[in-house]
């Protein structure tokens, strides 16, 4: 199951100015990661952290630089990174405020984007889920994660390898590149959560239990998380590829409509998984509520068996002094043959009209 974030961290900001940077996520024991890759057409260089600053001070080049951050408990290392890269202070405490909805901001210059990266954790069989910001500026690209790990190696092997278009486009690609590789992912996502629900189905058809009800409302949960992470997404890449920002070319624009129907087709694949645990719940519900009235049935028959033969043994034990069947030697077997005679009338008469 999906991890829920504590939304009482975002208190520690209230009564604070706009724009002042408090980091509302996890507390990192690791040292924040920062990765240089600059490259163009025809090189590639992987640059050390320490190179940060010559990065800050070049303008001139025609290369791009790609700086990834990882892990933002380091206040004042992503505040010296933001300023310099001119990001607005108002899209920079965005960065640190880990609980923002996918959203997109143009800050003339400047794209930022904010969207979850979710991927999934096969040791605990759960979603994992960060927010990750992305600032687009010209001939340079930032990327802020909260943690280390991401989906991003696929880009980075493109890169490498110089396979495709990447190395000979801009910095407005490579993001197309790496929101691709984020919606991707969520196929990913969608593919181990279909298994779940598919073993859950076939649990409910055979023997429902108290635990997979549970079981159903904590997909349900989930589905709910991935609709706040996936919907909103949607109209951030409508948005970035109708726009006219001069950073993104006509040429990428393409790309972008392409991950814009990737979007919509996880949007509409998380409302099918939805509406099947809706669908799961009924059966579910309504498989219990039949086997509660197959028991109340066959409880209901037993009583209705017993009424003339409590009759009988209630008149026979009343005591009155003249009740000549009491002296009769046989009346005892007598009275039990008759109650069984009774009894079983009333089972063929049951089953005769299909009660049974």
């Amino acid at each position: 199951m999906a991890r829920r974030r504590r939304a009482t961290r975002s208190s520690s900001k209230a009564g604070l100015p706009p724009g002042t940077l408090v980091y509302t996520g996890e507390r990192e024991r690791d040292k924040t990661q920062i990765s240089i890759i600059d490259y163009d057409a025809e090189t590639l260089q992987e640059l050390p952290a320490s190179t940060l600053s010559a990065c800050l001070q070049r303008r001139d080049t025609q290369q791009v630089t790609w700086v990834n951050v990882d892990g933002l408990h380091e206040v004042d290392l992503i505040e010296r990174v933001g300023v310099g890269f001119g990001m607005h202070p108002l899209a920079l405490e965005d960065v640190l405020s880990t609980q923002q909805r996918p959203k997109l901001e143009d800050y003339e210059d400047r794209l930022f984007l904010v969207l979850h990266m979710l991927s999934w954790d096969a040791t605990g069989d759960a979603i994992q889920s960060e927010q990750i910001a992305l600032l687009l500026g010209p001939r340079f690209l930032l990327t802020f994660q909260e943690k280390g790990g991401d989906v991003f190696d696929g880009v980075r092997e493109r890169l490498r390898s110089n396979r495709g278009r990447i190395r000979k486009a801009g910095p407005d690609y490579l993001l197309y590149a790496l929101l691709d590789a984020i919606v991707d992912n969520y196929f990913t996502i969608l593919e181990h959560l279909d298994d779940r629900i598919t073993a859950l189905e076939e649990e409910v058809s055979e023997q429902a239990r108290p635990s997979t009800l549970h079981a159903i409302h904590a997909m349900r949960r989930e589905m709910i998380f991935l609709r706040r992470a996936v919907w909103p997404l949607r109209d951030v890449i409508a948005e970035l590829e109708r726009g006219g920002c001069p950073l993104v070319d006509e040429g990428t624009r393409v790309f972008l409509r392409d991950v814009r129907d990737h979007t919509i087709q996880v949007a509409e694949s998380i409302e099918t998984l939805r509406d099947l645990l809706t669908g799961m719940q009924d059966v579910y519900l309504s498989t219990i509520n039949n086997r509660l009235n197959g028991v109340m049935k066959v409880l209901t028959i037993i009583t209705t068996i017993f009424i003339p033969l409590s009759f009988i043994a209630g008149v026979y034990g009343m005591n009155f002094q003249h009740m000549p069947e009491l002296h009769w030697r046989f009346a005892y077997p007598a009275v039990l043959v008759g109650m069984l005679a009774i009894a079983l009338a009333m089972l063929w008469l049951f089953r005769k009209r299909d009660w049974l």
